[in-house]
């Protein structure tokens, strides 16, 4: 009954037979397709494209340009895809996984969609694992792609940005998976559209897919760097701040926990600092390091919003009650208390930018791998990336001879035998390959063969050009290669002269990895092709897998026996329980896999709504449609928090909003507490949005065409500031959440709804920045687009060395606030040109 069910729900083999029928169809074309010259034979490249703009779809071309690719290979590199190579081709147009075994070649498998997919001209992504992978195969395979007419590029981390965006220009790129993801977010960092080097992200091939999808999946990338923001000015605006008295400098609005400085306060500021004008947008950072001493000095209360432990700063629940430790004010409030308290203050956001393999790989409109060993990870890579693993058969039937597990009692007692095991076979000749988790257990490996007089090489995935050299010679007569087990990845073993007869390769297994995927991986470096091999796990009682799962019983039975280390046991009822214990660290893992990526999702979603609105920045001749929506979102936020209109009017604080406009909006007594007085809630933000507009265009005919471009240096700027810091806290919030389980609270809910609302803080602080210094800044004729950071690390040593003396500042004949303005207008310099 249980096999009948099998055969009608194994979808695998459907789609094998499905494939099959795929490869009919190309050795059909293949017939007329051999006949065509060279010449003729590139002319279908163009011919496909053709029939492809014209409304042909990729399913319909794929038979012919398969055929294509298949003749190709054989003019080019003197190789002809088997059936089951162009089987695994058309399940990766699919965006599926082939599982293909060692030796069934899977790179000249991938040529096939590769090729059918860059016909769309949007670009072909070639991922593997390391550059020297990259550089070979982009070499051996571009000779095929260049001679049937597509370009080939190759991305490698030491190119500068125009080298990298000619690569991603081709119609193929081969590129590592570290590249592709830093290059994504360097490309949501730049200034200028023209800087950046990814095109959209189309359709991806990964070599070993398990390896980057799975193994790497809870690695972040992350861009690093110090934000250009001084310390020392939070230190400078404290001490200035101090001496500010309240209502005379500034006004503090106890309802929003709003600080603006007054007419007196911007005086002193100026005085203070030595500056002419504190609205110049040169004096952004001061306007914003003094903004947030006020709000630490004003509306910061130590005991209450935050105490101070252990001489850090820790932020107080208001609902509970309980310190939060770990988090963090954003926008740079948190120094500013540090400062207030006289405490070290913390170095500014370290991450700019950041995203996981899991992310950035979903991004493609269509993804596909390849791998020998994907089966074992089917639900997570059907769950998380929506791909379907179809197991390709071989070419020829696989007669490797897989033995059971040896287990002994003791690491050493295991050693020994496996060292002996090794000797008996390089004594006949035949090549040996030992596999290792651990590189402690390599080089214990290699000392007792040194012992021996056994000559052998050591590999420990360093992925150097060296290291796959070592694995291809690691077949031939008498050679002994020990490896961690994912060292050689992607590089063939190819039996030398006479080893077959010799019974082919031999790998050792020195231990059971917690992965059943990753000793898979090992057993397939023997035996490829239909070529003879054995494999043979050693293990033991002491090994971390038995260990943790329950092995004490069966040690205290060995001794019971009587058995020494010298005496293995030898049990497919062993190698049941072994791969058991696997299936539920494999579970684990995948658990935590799954969980990394829901807290990522967080980010993830933040991400592209910060993303998108940069590309519509850098993408738009004018923004005055974003700025004049966030102006009206500013406008009505402070009309609710002032004039609210739940409650009655006589609550109303309409002096605190006639600051809150000079400070943000206009300049002095264009509105005033006397001219809201009297109107509704909604007329009153008529009445601040037609002033604001009028103000808008004649700043729009003073300036001219400087006005887009300051448009966009004043909202790229408080966008990235403001998106740098706020990774930071949410960077801060995760470290810390998993303490709020202790109070039956769910971490990832919390998180979840915390970070939506730090979202919306941050949006609506970038609202209220960009409406201040579009409106109120002074503009001159030098506006730049600057970087708010800096990606890369500096060397102190050498920053110490090249760092400017300091130079005195030096005032000029200038125009006071309170003076007469220049232009003759007959008003105060800072009530015209000089707001």
């Amino acid at each position: 009954m249980a096999g009948i069910l099998n055969k009608i729900f194994d979808g695998n083999k459907r789609d094998v037979k499905r494939f099959d029928k795929v490869a009919d169809q190309v050795i059909a074309k293949a017939g007329d397709i051999e006949q065509l010259s060279d010449e003729q034979l590139r002319a279908k490249t163009d011919e496909l494209k053709a029939r492809y703009e014209q409304g042909e779809s990729l399913e319909d071309l794929m038979p012919e340009a398969f055929a294509v690719v298949k003749e190709g290979a054989k003019r080019v590199l003197g190789l002809d895809p088997y059936r089951v190579q162009m089987m695994g081709a058309a399940a990766l147009h699919e965006g599926n996984i082939a599982e293909m075994k060692t030796g069934e070649g899977k790179t000249l498998t991938s040529t096939m969609p590769v090729y059918l997919n860059a016909l769309t001209g949007k670009g072909v992504h070639v991922v593997t694992v390391n550059e020297y992978l990259a550089s070979r195969d982009a070499e051996e395979m571009g000779q095929l792609y260049n001679f049937l007419g597509l370009t080939v590029g190759l991305n490698l981390n030491s190119m500068d940005k125009d080298q990298k965006r000619e690569a991603y220009l081709a119609d193929i790129t081969y590129s590592t998976n570290n590249e592709l993801g830093f290059d994504y977010l360097r490309d949501n960092m730049v200034l200028y559209k023209e800087q950046k080097v990814q095109r959209p992200l189309h359709f991806a091939v990964i070599d070993e897919v398990d390896s980057i999808l799975i193994d790497e999946a809870r690695t972040p990338l992350i861009i690093s760097g110090q934000a250009q923001k001084n310390t020392q000015l939070y230190i400078q605006t404290n001490a200035f701040v101090r001496n500010l008295r309240i209502d005379e400098d500034y006004t503090y609005d106890e309802k929003t926990k709003g600080v603006q400085l007054t007419e007196d306060g911007i005086t002193k500021a100026e005085r203070a600092f030595r500056i002419d004008n504190l609205y110049d947008y040169a004096h952004v950072t001061l306007n914003h390091h003094i903004t947030q001493s006020l709000k630490a000095h004003a509306s910061m209360k130590r005991d209450f919003d935050y105490v101070v432990d252990e001489g850090k700063v820790v932020i107080v629940d208001q609902f509970t009650g309980r310190l939060m430790k770990g988090r963090r004010y954003s926008d740079g409030l948190h120094q500013a208390i540090e400062a207030k308290e006289g405490l070290e203050i913390q170095n500014e956001s370290m991450t700019m930018a950041s995203i996981t393999f899991q992310n950035y790989f979903r991004r493609y409109e269509k993804l596909s791998g390849m791998t020998g060993t994907a089966k074992t990870e089917e639900e997570e890579f059907r769950n998380i990336y929506n791909m379907r693993v179809v197991v390709i058969p071989t070419n020829r039937e696989i007669v490797r001879d897989d033995k059971a597990d040896l287990i002994y009692a003791s690491v050493k007692g295991k050693h020994m035998a496996a060292v002996e095991d090794i000797a008996e076979r390089h004594m006949k000749g035949q090549p040996v390959l030992v596999g290792t988790v651990a590189i402690e257990t390599s080089e214990l490996i290699a000392s007792e063969l040194k012992k021996k007089g056994i000559p052998h090489n050591v590999l420990n995935a360093k992925n150097h050009g060296s290291e796959a050299q070592i694995i291809t010679d690691a077949g031939k007569r008498g050679a002994v290669t020990i490896a961690t087990n994912m060292a050689g990845r992607g590089t063939d073993i190819k039996l030398g002269d006479g080893v077959k007869e010799l019974g082919g390769l031999a790998v050792i297994g020195t231990e059971r990895h917690e992965s059943r995927r990753i000793d898979n991986q090992l057993r397939g470096r023997a035996g490829r092709q239909g070529d003879p091999g054995v494999t043979q796990f050693y293990l033991s009682m002491e090994d971390d897998l038995m260990r943790r799962f329950g092995s004490d019983n069966m040690k205290s039975m060995m001794s019971r026996l009587g058995m020494d280390d010298s005496q293995p046991i030898q049990s497919k009822m062993v190698t049941r329980a072994v791969e058991s214990a696997q299936k539920r660290v494999e579970g684990n893992n995948f658990d935590a896999r799954k969980q990394l990526l829901q807290y990522d999702d967080v980010l993830r979603q933040q991400r592209e709504v910060i993303y998108t609105d940069r590309d519509e920045i850098l993408e738009s001749d004018s923004l005055r449609h974003i700025v004049d929506r966030m102006v009206e979102t500013t406008v009505h936020n402070a009309v609710e928090a002032y004039a609210p209109t739940v409650e009655e009017s006589s609550k109303w604080d309409l002096k605190g909003l006639e600051n809150f406009i000079f400070a943000n909006l206009l300049p002095e007594n264009v509105i005033t507490a006397e001219t809201l007085e009297g109107k509704s809630n909604e007329e009153m933000k008529s009445l601040i949005m037609d002033e604001v507009n009028k103000r808008y265009d004649e700043r729009e005919q003073e300036l001219g065409e400087r006005m887009r471009e300051f448009e966009k240096v004043v909202l790229l700027r408080s966008l990235d500031t403001k998106w740098i810091d706020h990774i930071d806290a949410m960077d801060q919030l995760r470290q810390g959440i998993h303490l709020r389980a202790y109070g039956q609270i769910d971490p990832l809910r919390e998180y979840q709804n915390e970070g939506f609302a730090m979202f919306e803080t941050m949006q609506q602080s970038v609202n209220e920045e960009v409406t201040k210094y579009v409106m109120k800044a002074e503009i001159r004729s030098n506006i730049e687009r600057q970087e708010v950071a800096k990606g890369q690390a500096v060397n102190p040593k050498e920053e110490g060395e090249t760092k400017k003396k300091p130079q005195p500042v030096r005032r000029e004949n200038t125009v006071g606030r309170n003076d007469p303005c220049p232009c003759g207008s007959g008003k105060k310099y800072k009530n015209c040109h000089g707001v």
